[in-house]
């Protein structure tokens, strides 16, 4: 196969992917629809979410909250556990006040302007990108994991596509390659590009539709790209935490703070397991330290491990009495006794639920 320069041939390039996409791309519901807001809502979702899980969120998400003025409108509380399961809260809430701002001081209408749709809470460069060229046509190139590992092949980019250093020199490469005619087919199709033929393991590159033009491919050096720098090993963190049934058979959930990980999400108390102390006893003191209560009758109930984008957790679990105290609160920003069959309307980190039908 003649070998083309990608930079001479760019146009040649355009036309060969977006007619690819045209015959090949997947049915995916955020590409039946032309509203900004539900373009905006998979885009969100799809930040580090794996198309096929994020299906079933869209459609459920949309079903309940099918307009910005109803995402706006409702609970924070109501928003995270349609979100439960999907991960990365900071998205949910993040995507919550932004359409406050957008119904507040924009009218309701989502921001056809980049930089003040740029400016709402939780938008970045590659969701400012995405939303603005996919649903109003605007020549911003989007560039995302998918994105940086096609580049990186197409061009033998030496750049690591996990260092913050390396996003100029990505974004410029995706720049020049835009297609300003049609700027959001085109950022979907390396998009979709990256995600079915260029993959991360085991590239289709015979039935690449841009093979013509990729350095990789020619110098069969695929399995060389993208470059990344060495990261540390993942931290695992051992936690205790206790299930407290008072004398009515009801159990204490405590909500996080809204910022930071798992913002908002309700769990039972607990906290880390202290170098030399036994799971039992950390889930004694963490409980005293975290709601002020005295717990008797502790009994393990089972082990559960997670894991979390830069670390991982093991969780022994126990179930134990109240004693004595009153609930005063140290980290949780609420606390509430509640039936066991009330726990499925609360949204729930997924390392709970892990030990949910245990009890």
């Amino acid at each position: 196969m003649e070998k083309k320069q990608l930079i001479e041939h760019c146009q040649d390039f355009r036309e060969a992917l977006l007619d690819w996409f045209g015959r090949y791309q997947r049915d995916l519901p955020w590409r039946r629809t032309d509203d900004p807001y539900r373009i905006w809502v998979s885009e969100v979702m799809l930040q580090q979410t794996q198309v096929k899980k994020v299906v079933d969120y869209y459609e459920k998400f949309i079903n309940r909250f099918p307009s910005v003025r109803d995402l706006a409108a409702a609970p924070l509380q109501d928003v995270l556990k349609t979100w439960e399961g999907l991960g990365y809260y900071a998205r949910a809430r993040n995507l919550h006040k932004a359409a406050q701002v957008v119904v507040d001081e924009l009218n309701g209408e989502v921001p056809r302007d980049y930089a003040t749709f740029r400016k709402l809470p939780g938008v970045g460069d590659y969701s400012a990108a995405a939303v603005q060229s996919i649903a109003f046509n605007a020549p911003y190139a989007a560039v995302d994991g998918n994105i940086k590992r096609v580049l990186a092949r197409l061009f033998l980019m030496e750049a690591p596509i996990n260092d913050a250093k390396s996003a100029k020199v990505f974004q410029q490469k995706s720049d020049a390659l835009l297609d300003r005619n049609e700027p959001g087919l085109f950022n979907q199709s390396v998009m979709e590009l990256g995600a079915v033929i260029c993959r991360p393991q085991s590239p289709a590159c015979l039935v690449c539709p841009v093979n013509a033009f990729c350095e990789a491919f020619h110098a069969t050096r695929q399995a060389e790209f993208p470059k990344r720098r060495e990261t540390k090993p993942t931290p695992e963190h051992y936690l205790a935490v206790g299930v407290i049934y008072n004398k009515r058979g009801e159990v204490l959930l405590t909500q996080r703070q809204l910022d930071g990980l798992l913002g908002g999400l309700w769990e039972f108390p607990g906290g880390q397991i202290r170098e030399g102390e036994t799971a039992e006893n950390a889930c004694v003191r963490n409980i005293a330290e975290v709601v002020n209560l005295s717990v008797t009758n502790v009994r393990y109930l089972t082990r559960v491990r997670h894991a979390y984008t830069h670390f991982k957790i093991v969780v022994d679990v126990f179930q134990c009495d109240y004693a004595a105290g009153e609930v005063v609160l140290n980290g949780p920003r609420d606390a509430k006794w509640l039936a066991i069959s009330a726990l499925q309307d609360y949204p729930l980190p997924r390392a709970t639920h892990k030990f949910l039908e245990e009890l």
